[in-house]
């Protein structure tokens, strides 16, 4: 085999471009898709590296470092998507274990509640709405002070200026609202106080409904259950229902039905728009933001009701401006009122009548409200003016019709003061108001009004009755001796026809309080209430029956339906007619020339008897007309002297006072047996008594003809006329 020649050898490959003519196999920038990054400086070799990595191996272990970089580092918009995405992830986790650690904690607080099953919304406290004859109120009674309203018998801007500025998401929370919630922590963390609360109106009943007032986390954890309860169970009108009758708004009262009688003395349904702003603006602090007690604050409060209301869109910007621009009319209706003396008795009488009282009531009584105010302003004026002077304190005016049905009841001076029904419960002695009743028995035995006594000093056992005058004025008429109030007569009467025939005849006539029958009781020393010796003077009115004191009418249910009407009239007649006739005519004689001219009518027929007790300590003026009988007294409640107040002087006043304002507009009529033709007898002390039928008197003098006598009956007779 032939061998090949040496000068041919063979040429491997070489890759290093250094050399002219060699084959450069590395890819160049124009080959790569992108523009390569600046190489990095390669690293010297060190004696410690060890050996270098190959050629081959370093660029494309760099190639891909800078590709993956570039993918992650080039789009940030992925980056906020991967953040937002964790977010919501451990936002979901968190919320999570919230709302399970939040279940755990309100089965824990749950759980220390009565089992739902038992769960029962209270029933509303009954409210008694006690109305005049006319239908005014006299005075709502109950533990709220106003009727349970519906919500659609309310002005729309009522409940929504309620919602405006108490729970703006009332219509969409489920009976908490975390967003309120949120706001008010922070806005409290913010201020370093408590300024916002979290509460819905929800929770606010809850609480109302269910809960003690106190702040403490258990409570707090309670409402919001009992919320979520309510919030389950009714709709969200029921609730806003029941919130806006239970709400307190002060000044007692309970529901914006009372608050607006209280404040506004309207019923609710009539309020106005500022109206029911001032009304939503109590809900935050009632004493602070009341109008009887901080206009101005009222004002400011009502007047960020109205803009929220403006920007809940519940208003416009016209009507916004009108409201604010409005008044709120305060009535300055004071707790004092007279009425609530009425109202009480009412509330006393009611039981016995219905029982129990389960549900709103409506009570229709006999009250005049225009009557019920002249009396009460009457005898407050003239308290004010004449009572440190004659060192009285206290007083009380009771007005009744020919039926006794009570017109007027004022049972103190001033009730905000002393709650105590005078007119009602007061037994006082009645002094010589009591005579009527000693005259009444002897009459009844036989006497007239001529029939003739001695007023002379006088003894009955160890008991010797003397005059207020300390005079004496020989022979007098019974008429006078009633006129002018001689206690001499009045006991020698009592003693004559028995002081158990005058209880008795008493008694007949409505006295119900005890009597003694001793001779005293002549002089009235057995004690009594106004009201019921009022109603015992009302046969004298009426012709002779009988009454029973009486306010109530009728009691029937908001709903219209009856459940009490009075009816009946009275134990029928107790006096005969000729004797009230003699007595009226007695009775007349006091306010004509007796101890009761300050009571003169100024030409109204009418009779009456003062009263005066021992040392002055009661001053009573009891008279009547041909419709009304009214009966005031004076005094002081610890049973104190006065400064010789007598019954005719201050009580004689503010009976006259009274009696022309409560007969404004009613007819002028006659007593009941009484002539027409002007009555006169002789005064005590000016020449004796006049005979009756007497003719030709001296000036002065007075003459009243008995009945079936006189010159005028006398001609009758002969003539037989």
């Amino acid at each position: 085999m032939a061998r090949r020649p040496k000068s041919r050898q063979r040429i491997e490959p070489r890759f290093e471009p250094d050399e002219p003519g060699s084959l450069d196999v590395r890819l160049s920038a124009d080959d790569r898709p992108a523009k390569p990054s600046k190489p990095k400086p390669r690293r010297k070799k060190t004696p410690s590296s060890g050996k270098a990595p190959p050629a081959k191996a370093r660029p494309n272990a760099r190639r891909k470092r800078g590709s993956v970089r570039k993918r992650r580092g080039g789009n940030g918009s992925s980056r906020i998507g991967r953040l937002f995405k964790r977010t919501v992830y451990w936002g979901l986790v968190a919320g999570l274990w919230a709302f399970i650690g939040f279940v755990g904690v309100m089965g824990y607080y749950a759980a220390h509640l009565p089992p739902p099953s038992e769960w029962e919304v209270p029933k509303r406290p009954p409210n008694v709405k006690i109305v005049s004859q006319s239908g005014q109120l006299v005075a709502n009674r109950g533990d709220t002070g106003g009727e349970a309203v519906r919500l659609e018998q309310l002005p729309a801007y009522l409940p929504q200026a309620v919602i405006a500025i108490e729970d703006r998401r009332f219509r969409s929370h489920f009976g908490i609202d975390p967003i309120g919630l949120v706001r008010a922590v922070v806005v409290n963390l913010v201020e370093g106080r408590l300024v916002q609360g979290g509460s819905t109106l929800t929770q606010q009943l809850a609480k109302n409904l269910f809960l003690e007032p106190d702040r403490t986390i258990s409570r707090k954890m309670q409402e919001v259950v009992m919320a979520l309860w309510l919030e389950q169970n009714f709709s969200k009108d029921q609730i806003l229902e029941m919130y806006l009758n239970r709400v307190y708004l002060g000044a007692g009262a309970y529901g914006v039905d009372a608050a607006a009688r209280r404040y506004f003395d309207k019923p609710a349904r009539y309020v106005t728009l500022k109206e029911a702003a001032t009304l939503a603006g109590l809900l935050k602090a009632p004493s602070r933001y009341a109008p009887t007690n901080s206009p101005d604050l009222a004002e400011d409060r009502a007047r960020t009701v109205i803009l929220a209301m403006k920007d809940a869109g519940v208003i416009s910007d016209r009507d916004a401006k009108d409201a604010i621009a409005a008044s709120a009319t305060v009535v300055a209706k004071s707790v004092g009122a007279s009425n609530n003396y009425v109202a009480d008795w009412v509330m006393e009488e009611l039981p016995s009548f219905i029982g129990q009282i389960d549900k709103d009531v409506i009570v229709d009584t006999t009250i005049d409200m225009d009557m019920q105010r002249a009396a009460e302003e009457t005898l407050k004026r003239k308290l004010a003016e004449q009572g440190d002077k004659l060192g009285v304190s206290q007083g009380a005016v009771v007005t009744l019709d020919r039926n006794g049905a009570v017109k007027a009841l004022v049972g103190g001076r001033d009730y905000s003061k002393s709650q105590f029904n005078r007119a009602v419960n007061a037994h006082r002695q009645p002094g010589s108001a009591f005579k009527p009743f000693v005259y009444l028995a002897a009459l009844e035995r036989g006497l007239t009004p001529e029939t003739i006594r001695v007023d002379e000093p006088v003894t009955i056992g160890n008991w010797s009755p003397k005059n207020y005058s300390r005079k004496h004025y020989g022979a007098v008429t019974l008429t006078q001796a009633l006129s002018y109030s001689l206690n001499t007569v009045a006991a020698k009467l009592a003693h004559e026809v028995g002081p158990k025939r005058v209880v008795e005849t008493a008694r007949r006539l409505g006295i119900s309080s005890p009597l003694q029958a001793n001779p005293a009781i002549a002089l009235g020393t057995s004690e009594v209430t106004p009201i019921e010796i009022a109603a015992a003077y009302v046969p004298l009115s009426n012709g002779g029956y009988g009454v029973v004191p009486h306010v109530i009418r009728q009691i029937r249910t908001v709903d219209g339906k009856v459940l009490y009407a009075r009816n009946g009239s009275g134990p029928g007649r107790v006096v005969n007619p000729l004797i009230v006739g003699r007595m009226n005519r007695m009775m007349a004689e006091t306010l004509q020339t007796g101890t009761g001219k300050k009571a003169s009518l100024d030409g109204r027929p009418a009779g009456g008897k003062t009263g005066t007790s021992q040392d002055f300590r009661d001053g009573w003026f009891i008279g009547y007309t041909n419709q009304l009988t009214t009966a005031v007294w004076l005094g002081n409640d610890d049973n104190s002297p006065t400064r010789r107040a007598t019954g005719g002087s201050l009580p004689a006043e503010i009976w006259k006072e009274t009696m022309l304002a409560e007969h404004r507009n009613v007819p002028v009529a006659a007593l009941p047996g009484v002539l027409e033709e002007p009555v006169r007898v002789a005064e005590p002390g000016n020449g004796g008594p006049v005979p009756p039928g007497s003719i030709g008197a001296e000036p002065g003098q007075i003459v009243r003809p008995e009945p079936g006598r006189g010159p005028l009956n006398l001609i009758k007779r002969i003539f037989g006329g």
